[in-house]
């Protein structure tokens, strides 16, 4: 039996970015129960890519009740509804057969990895504020995608003077916005600059200079994503609710890894249900920016726990 059902998490406080902002996460979960065990999944339907609440629960509702992992995969596109499932399916996996899902994917046991702290597009004072109250955090990844943001990203280096920066423009910029931050991106610390540019009219990254490296997010998906980002960006930014799942996004990142692509592990606004399938995939990767959790005011039962070494694999009463 599936079961998917809506649940609401209130955030800390609003979340901004280029193309809006938002008060609260709302997302699916989705229950697979099989021999009395039950195995547990969440999604992020997220609008940028077509998805809605109610699109994602008709795509999952649609599927067979005894459906498989592998009959997945070619079940649904990659997206938000085979990711809940997927992970769903793994955590099922986990309790029947007594193992951690990572023994079950052949990996090694993982351990807590750094994370990036968000901060949301605001006016550069607040944003300098928020890097101030913030800048204990080794990375901050910082919202941009205006014409505006040069203000921003010196209030933010400002406010936090040692922390790595990671910039996610959100294809807000054009290719002058970006040639003309690019000379400071250096001066300023910034480690990352994630989709400058809008996916489909990123030609131009092929012909600029890179003087940090250039992440593919909004542009990257599945593996079939990959041979059309060489040349254009430098790393790739994987997220569950992209890739389809963690039985994807694993064979998505050995193969980035063969094609030379640096890796980020990142997440949509979402519970620690949703993040721990994510920090097994975040095991090695360059970047990791899983603190979804961290940005809710409430959280799930058993949540992952985060401290100054990262955040850690899940419990097993969590996921996995």
């Amino acid at each position: 039996m599936i079961r998917v059902t809506e649940d609401i998490f209130q955030l800390a406080q609003a979340f901004t970015i280029s193309r809006g902002s938002k008060t609260e996460a709302r997302v699916l979960t989705v229950q697979v129960a099989r021999d009395g065990v039950t195995g547990w999944g969440e999604c992020v339907p997220y609008a940028r890519y077509g998805e809605t609440l109610d699109s994602v629960r008709a795509q999952i509702k649609a599927l067979p009740p005894g459906i498989t992992r592998s009959a997945l995969q070619t079940a649904l596109p990659p997206g938000a509804a085979r990711n809940a499932v997927d992970c769903a399916l793994w955590d099922l996996e986990a309790k029947l057969s007594g193992q951690r899902v990572w023994t079950l994917a052949g990996l090694p046991a993982p351990g807590p990895v750094v994370t990036a702290y968000t901060l949301s597009l605001a006016p550069p004072e607040d944003m300098r504020a928020a890097a101030a109250a913030n800048a204990h955090r080794p990375i901050l990844k910082i919202k941009l995608g205006t014409p505006d943001d040069m203000p921003r990203l010196e209030a933010v280096r400002q406010g936090a003077p040692c922390a790595t920066i990671i910039i996610d423009a959100n294809e807000g910029w054009t290719p002058q916005v970006y040639t003309d931050l690019a000379p400071h991106l250096i001066r300023l610390g910034v480690a990352l600059v994630e989709q400058p540019l809008p996916a489909g009219q990123d030609e131009m990254l092929s012909e600029i200079p890179h003087p940090v490296p250039i992440c593919a997010d909004e542009s990257c998906f599945d593996r079939a994503s990959l041979p059309g980002l060489r040349g254009k960006y430098d790393a790739v930014n994987l997220k569950l609710d992209k890739n389809g799942g963690l039985t994807e996004a694993l064979l998505t990142r050995d193969l980035a890894r063969q094609m030379g692509f640096k890796l980020m592990v990142g997440c949509m606004v979402g519970s620690s249900l949703a993040m721990a399938p994510a920090v097994l995939l975040a095991q090695g990767a360059d970047w990791t920016d899983l603190d979804g959790p961290l940005l809710l005011s409430e959280d799930r039962p058993h949540p992952l726990a985060y401290d100054a070494e990262g955040v850690h694999p899940a419990d097993a009463s969590l996921w996995g």
